[in-house]
């Protein structure tokens, strides 16, 4: 059963369709919203959304590329971040989804905007993002809202593993998480919403000063080297890979899902070159200064790249734990390709933000549905006793 709402605002006609409202609630509350919705990953989750019969609403700047992108669906036109946050805020929906980099500027107004009316979701996957999400939990548990950030392939699918490695066993020793994934590129530009991500979330900033990495030592988040403790690793499919450490949302899932004091969190997408590890120090160095930074995501913005055929057939997280009494366990997640599992682990968590199936504050993926949520989307869990 559906429902329709027909208004006008700002001389534009909008009609708006969700799914019915749950009994108690209003049906004014049940609408899906999916900012930047011309983007990839928008694009993915509301097909995802549709085969499960949930008809989101398309947020975006472009008039012309939103309806483009929405292929029918209805669509709602906001110019900027804050016009974003003053229409949710004035529309209520029951979930919005924020596919709009940089996290770290975007999550904040958007949060705020959320309460105390609606859930909350993301794809961050930078260290301040995610943090700063997690920090709002009482704020959303008060509110009886639930908000969940790092729901794209690196956290979803490093946290999940760890999540069922550890299930029933005493907080480890010792963890280290690897993301290894298979991604389609479609050809294009960069634009400045994955520039931002990339050039503002990556080094991290802790006290207005930047580290060129990061790890857990001793249970605290300390400074370490972008790109080291690189491995070979055998995926379970016989090809290899090298991965190296990357300061990234897995990070402080893989910690906070363990307990553990030392972790490590690594990626097959860290430069893996000796040489090109020994210069990024230097490099990122420079990102300390604003210019450079705004100099540098500029330019990242508009490159252009060709497109490519996935590199292999799975995507995989990894990780492998130890315990204080020196016993360790190893174990695989397989998926698809990474930017499709992108699009099918937000549309379910959607789906079971809609059925009542959370619980309030604030989370990341595993931590709050545990290691299932991964198989609900096609991942198949490989474990390993050692």
């Amino acid at each position: 059963m559906t429902w329709r709402v027909i208004d006008d605002i700002v001389m534009t006609r909008r009609v708006v369709t969700g799914t019915l409202a749950a009994p108690g609630r209003s049906c004014a509350m049940t609408d899906v919203w999916i900012l930047g919705g011309t983007g990839r990953s928008a694009r993915a989750i509301a097909a995802e959304l549709q085969n499960q019969g949930i008809r989101p609403v398309l947020v975006g700047r472009d008039a012309g590329r939103l309806a483009a992108a929405a292929n029918g669906l209805p669509t709602v036109v906001a110019g900027s971040v804050d016009e974003t946050a003053d229409a949710i805020r004035r529309e209520r929906p029951a979930v919005v989804v924020n596919t709009i980099g940089p996290f770290t500027d975007t999550a904040t107004p958007l949060l705020d905007a959320c309460l105390p009316s609606s859930d909350y979701l993301d794809l961050a996957n930078d260290l301040a993002a995610v943090s700063a999400t997690l920090d709002r939990g009482d704020a959303f548990a008060a509110a009886g809202r639930t908000a969940v950030t790092g729901a794209g392939f690196g956290v979803t699918a490093t946290e999940s593993i760890v999540v069922k490695l550890c299930d029933g066993r005493p907080i480890p020793r010792r963890v280290r998480v690897d993301m290894v994934p298979s991604l389609i590129v479609e050809a294009g530009v960069v634009g400045d919403a994955l520039a931002g991500t990339l050039v503002e979330g990556l080094p991290g900033v802790e006290g207005g000063r930047r580290f060129q990495g990061r790890r857990y030592r001793d249970g605290r988040l300390v400074p370490d080297k972008l790109a080291g403790d690189p491995i070979r690793l055998v995926l379970p499919d016989g090809s290899t890979v090298t991965t190296a450490s990357m300061p990234l949302g897995e990070l402080m899932a893989a910690q906070r899902a363990s307990g553990a004091a030392d972790v490590v969190a690594a990626s097959s997408e860290a430069p893996a070159s000796p040489v090109v590890r020994a210069i990024l120090p230097a490099a990122t160095a420079l990102l300390n200064i604003g210019p450079v930074r705004a100099f540098a995501r500029r330019r990242l913005a508009a490159v252009r790249f060709k497109a490519t055929p996935k590199p292999r057939e799975h995507s995989w997280g990894h990780a492998v734990i130890e315990w204080a009494d020196g016993s360790t366990r190893e174990g695989w997640l397989r998926v698809g390709e990474a930017q499709a599992w992108t699009g099918a682990v937000p549309a379910e968590i959607v789906r079971r933000l809609l059925g009542g199936q959370s619980k309030p504050g604030a989370y990341t993926p595993a931590a709050l549905f545990g290691p299932n949520l991964a198989e609900s989307c096609g991942g198949e869990y490989q474990i390993l006793e050692t």
